[in-house]
């Protein structure tokens, strides 16, 4: 996973080094952050050809951009905030709502800020493709213990495949972009309180559909102070 407090503080200085015409910088923000941009856009419509479409589509809003970008968000939110309205307009124009089938409306006011932290047995829980692709097999006794990492990928990105839409985008902005509350909100136009509910959500289904292969951490039903997941 991307070391996040790092990758945010110099993002934005490459952007502003490739608006002035460093094209090194611009090569080294693409390599930092295109394997988890396609993941997020492969595993919201799941088509290759698609997600690929979208992918070169935010690139290309980033460039044209550059002469008018300033450093007053992190990077990442800024580009993933691109990412979203593109998905967004996808699925317009293939006559599909953006919604998770609640009624609840794409964009929402943001309140009040909540607090970043989730709860520790989310937080620690390591749901990343790219660690269970290339993650040791599950040492635990049983007839799992074998799998490996892409065989247990595989359940996951079957498990997530099963999840609505926003709250599977909820979850793919936390752990393979490493978003907090805040920057999910901001990115999705959504309540925090909201985007932690469909964090909750997301996890509960993702722990049950996938037993005794999610991570111990997230397996656990003790409660905590901010409140389980379970």
């Amino acid at each position: 996973m991307l070391p996040a407090m790092a990758a945010g503080n110099d993002d934005a200085e490459l952007m502003i080094r490739y608006a002035a015409g460093d094209g090194a910088a611009f090569a080294a923000l693409y390599a930092r952050h295109k394997g988890p941009l396609y993941r997020y856009f492969f595993r919201q419509c799941g088509n290759p050809d698609t997600a690929d479409e979208l992918f070169q589509e935010v690139w290309l809003r980033i460039i044209n951009a550059r002469g008018r970008y300033t450093a007053t968000a992190r990077f990442t939110t800024y580009m993933y905030q691109s990412a979203h309205n593109c998905l967004v307009e996808h699925f317009r124009k293939a006559g599909r709502a953006f919604t998770d089938g609640t009624g609840e409306p794409s964009v929402a006011p943001i309140s009040a800020p909540v607090a970043e932290e989730v709860d520790p047995a989310f937080a620690s829980a390591h749901w990343s493709l790219v660690d269970w692709e290339n993650g040791p097999a599950d040492p635990a006794p049983g007839p799992e213990a074998a799998s490996s990492g892409e065989q247990r990928a595989d359940r996951l990105r079957s498990a997530l495949d099963t999840l609505p839409i926003e709250q599977r985008e909820a979850f793919l902005l936390h752990e393979e972009a490493e978003m907090g509350l805040a920057d999910i909100a901001e990115v999705t136009g959504a309540n925090p309180e909201t985007v932690k509910s469909r964090l909750r959500y997301a996890v509960k289904k993702l722990r049950t559909a996938l037993g005794d292969l999610a991570p111990a951490a997230a397996r656990s039903t003790a409660r905590t102070p901010g409140g389980a997941l379970s």
